[in-house]
Order: structure tokens, then C-alpha cells, then sequence
């Protein structure tokens, strides 16, 4: 079996060209399903039926898996039974007719304009961190095992700091390096201008490369889901808080192990998506903002644009959706909006 599910990952991506993470998802997904199927005694791949599907699924249901959940793994099955068929590892797609819960999608968080505004202003009149002091440790108390983020750990990394090599010049700690310190807040507001000014992806926007970026066309070369390209424009903000960053920021974090990246941790290392979600949350926070996650600056660009007149097939380009139905939930946004103020506004509503 593990050679199955070995191959199995191959296709996803080498031939389907997957994302890393939908192959760790699908491939997780599947040895679930088999160890299940070994549970009700199907002792070989092509023992595996309809039935079993269904009671693998009804098993993740009693065990409180989400809709969602319960439909992408069904839709591992489909493509794990497709493929095997395929490859004459089944004698039939057994799941072929395999249905699942049609998945919940909720409305999507959305900022207003005033507040997408007042996040990517956020850098330059909030302090990208907030410095922790540690406790001291109880009299007679030794310190000197304590583990990570306790009492005996260094003080708070800045936002967008990382993890690799510290740059020279800087001891690592929060504050030590002016240069550091000045060039943090022009990378914030210049991954906050990028992510609501396109509204590409936080894994797209951190893996930009400085030769990614046409500052005469002022567009961006995007690398998006299944390594498919496309163009992004971004407007005239955008553009100035990348020439600040660029002169004035990047060179006093870029270090030998930077290489071409266009965003930089703190430490000199490509900027982390993880890192950069907590960099947008956290100027949320600070400017009293609802909470406010990367995706959440996407959604809102998508449906400002929509609510100024943008064709949804451009928003779709954009945004580097394969579906135009995953760009029609934006139009839901903007009739819930239309909706609310029409009650608040229409007398007769």
C-alpha cells in the first residue's frame, strides 16, 4: 500500500501539478481511507467498494469532521479511484459515484474601504512590535533549562523577524540594529499595499522575487496555484511604498542568504507566510480594525473592485481563480451590502 499511495503523490504532482499542501492534504486523506478500509478487513486495494467509502466517510462525520472537510476528502477518494482505475489497480472507479455534503460556504470577512486604508497606513503610525519583557524566575530557581517562550526565553522577536542567520551588525535582539528597526515598517506597509492593492495570495506575495516586479508597467508576475503565471497590476500607493522599501528598506536587511527575494524577515531570509499573517493581524489590532487575516485583505479587494464596476471575469484574473464560480462569492458580498442599505435606507424597505 505504500507504494500506492507513493505513486499516488507522484500524480498529484507531477502530472496534476498540485500545491504542495493539496498533495499533503489528498495523500493524507487517502492513507485514512485505507487504513479504514484494512479495519473492515479489505486486506487488498482491490477489495476496496462503495461501501466502504461511504462508512469511511460516515466515520469522519460522527467524529465531528466539517462539511468542508468531509467534501474535500471525499473528492481525494474520486481522484485517489479515478486514478487507480486508470492504472489498473481497481477493476472499477469505485468511487466514481461517491457523493458528499455539499460544502457551507459563509460570506467572507470584509473591510470597508476607510478600514483597508487605515490597516496599510498602519506601518508608519503604530510600532510593528511590542517588546516582552520575561518575568524574572523565583528566588532559587534555575532558569537555565527553561524552555522556548517561557521564563528563561529571549524577549519577543519583532514582527517579520524569522528564524535563519542574524544579520551583520545585529545581536538579534528587538530594537538592535537601527537599520533593522527603521527598515521593518517600509516591508509591512509594502506587503500590506501589495496584498490589498493586487489581492494575490500571502504565499504569492512572499514568494516574489525583486525581478518579479515591472515598475514601469507597475505589475507584478505572480506564480499562483499549480504554478500557473499571471500578470497582476497595482496602483500608484503600491508603487511608492515598493520604491521605499526597495532603497531604503531591503538593503538593510538583505544578507547573503536573501538571494532575490522581495520580501525580507527581519533576519535577512525570505519573509515567511506565517510571519506575514501575523504582521497583518497585528497592525489590525493596533489600529482597532475588525480581525483582519491575509485573505481577508483579498476578499476585500475583490469586492471593492467589484462594487467600483470591475467585470467579474477580470476579478477572476485577477485573483488567479481556474472557476468562475469561486470569484461569484464576491458577488454575494456586494449584494448583502446592497441589501443592508437598502433596509437602512429605503422607506419602504
Amino acid at each position: 500500500m505504500r507504494e500506492v499511495v507513493d505513486d499516488f503523490a507522484g500524480h498529484l504532482a507531477g502530472v496534476r501539478n498540485r500545491s504542495a499542501h493539496t498533495v499533503r492534504a489528498y495523500v493524507g486523506d487517502v492513507v485514512s481511507l485505507l487504513e479504514h478500509a484494512r479495519r473492515m478487513g479489505c486486506a487488498e486495494l482491490p477489495e476496496l467498494d462503495l461501501a466502504v467509502l461511504r462508512s469511511w466517510l460516515a466515520k469522519q462525520r460522527t467524529t465531528g469532521a466539517a462539511r468542508t472537510t468531509l467534501a474535500r476528502r471525499a473528492a481525494s477518494a474520486r481522484t485517489f479511484s479515478a486514478w487507480a482505475h486508470r492504472c489498473g489497480l481497481l477493476p472499477a472507479d469505485v468511487a466514481g459515484t461517491l457523493s458528499s455534503p455539499r460544502a457551507h460556504r459563509d460570506l467572507p470577512t470584509v473591510l470597508r474601504a476607510d478600514q483597508a486604508a487605515a490597516l496599510v497606513e498602519a506601518p508608519g503610525r503604530f510600532a510593528p512590535f511590542t517588546p516582552r519583557v520575561p518575568p524574572s524566575p523565583p528566588i532559587g530557581s534555575d532558569s537555565r533549562a527553561a524552555p522556548p517562550g517561557e521564563h528563561g526565553s529571549r524577549p519577543t522577536a519583532p514582527i517579520g523577524n524569522d528564524s535563519r542567520a542574524t544579520p551583520p551588525g545585529s545581536s538579534g535582539f528587538p530594537g538592535a540594529a537601527d537599520g533593522v528597526a527603521e527598515a521593518v515598517p517600509l516591508r509591512d506597509r509594502a506587503l500590506l499595499e501589495l496584498l490589498y492593492g493586487t489581492g494575490v495570495r500571502i504565499s504569492e506575495a512572499c514568494g516574489l522575487d525583486v525581478a518579479d516586479v515591472d515598475h514601469g508597467r507597475r505589475v507584478v508576475r505572480v506564480f499562483g496555484k499549480g504554478s500557473r503565471e499571471r500578470a497582476v497590476p497595482y496602483g500608484v500607493p503600491a508603487q511608492r511604498a515598493l520604491d521605499e522599501w526597495l532603497r531604503h528598506g531591503r538593503p538593510a536587511l538583505a544578507a547573503p542568504h536573501s538571494r532575490d527575494a522581495l520580501l525580507l524577515g527581519a533576519r535577512g531570509g525570505r519573509l515567511n507566510p506565517t510571519t506575514a499573517r501575523r504582521i497583518v493581524s497585528g497592525y489590525a489590532e493596533a489600529a482597532g480594525l475588525p480581525p483582519v487575516s491575509p485573505h481577508g485583505l483579498r476578499h476585500s479587494a475583490a469586492t471593492h473592485l467589484l462594487e467600483g464596476g470591475a467585470d467579474l471575469r477580470a476579478v477572476q484574473e485577477l485573483l488567479g481563480h481556474s472557476s468562475l464560480a469561486s470569484t461569484q462569492i464576491y458577488t454575494h458580498v456586494s449584494v448583502e451590502r446592497l441589501r443592508a442599505a437598502y433596509r437602512q435606507a429605503h422607506p419602504r424597505a
